[in-house]
């Protein structure tokens, strides 16, 4: 079992090609928002995460392990409600009135230019369906906003500020 506790965001300051000779792990949304979990490669091996707690792993996002090997992140399709504005009569205005709403009610949430995504919940469906949007279940990648304190909320209903989730470049080099 090989362990992993350290994240590089983003593969920060890893050239292309240690990128690419890289193992992957594909994982979906519900275990990327876990500090402490197990996996396999795709080189079969087993691994432990480790991670400070609060810390949610994005897609693209670069674990070290013990022994110094890379494991870059993936994020697994998943079944995802995919909720864009009506194609006819919609404008992107409905699209920012359908991701208020559903901000209103804390669940994670994708948002694209052009599209939302959220986790399955027919409940949701149905409101966003009565707001005229256009709402279908596929299986994407799924990577909500880091939202308004950088973490997530753990069980414990603590936010954890971990500054991620941010486009500009943070200087990483200090312990975690």
């Amino acid at each position: 079992m090989l362990t992993a506790n350290k994240l590089l965001p983003q593969g920060q300051g890893l050239s292309t090609v240690l990128l690419k000779r890289a193992a992957t792990i594909e994982l979906d949304w519900d275990v990327r928002q876990k500090s402490r979990f197990a996996a396999t490669d795709n080189q079969g091996r087993a691994l432990a995460i480790f991670l400070p707690r609060g810390q949610a792993v994005r897609g693209g996002d670069v674990l070290v392990a013990e022994d110094g090997s890379l494991i870059r992140v993936l994020a697994a399709p998943q079944k995802v409600l995919r909720i864009t504005a009506c194609a006819e009569h919609g404008t992107p205005f409905d699209l920012m009135r359908a991701a208020y709403h559903l901000g209103n009610r804390h669940v994670p949430i994708e948002l694209q230019p052009d599209h939302l995504k959220i986790e399955p919940d027919h409940v949701l469906a149905d409101m966003l369906r009565s707001m005229h949007m256009t709402v279908v279940e596929s299986d994407l990648p799924f990577e909500p906003e880091g939202g308004a304190y950088g973490g997530h909320v753990t069980n414990d209903g603590h936010s954890h500020h971990h500054g991620h989730g941010h486009p500009h470049a943070h200087d990483h080099g200090h312990e975690h």
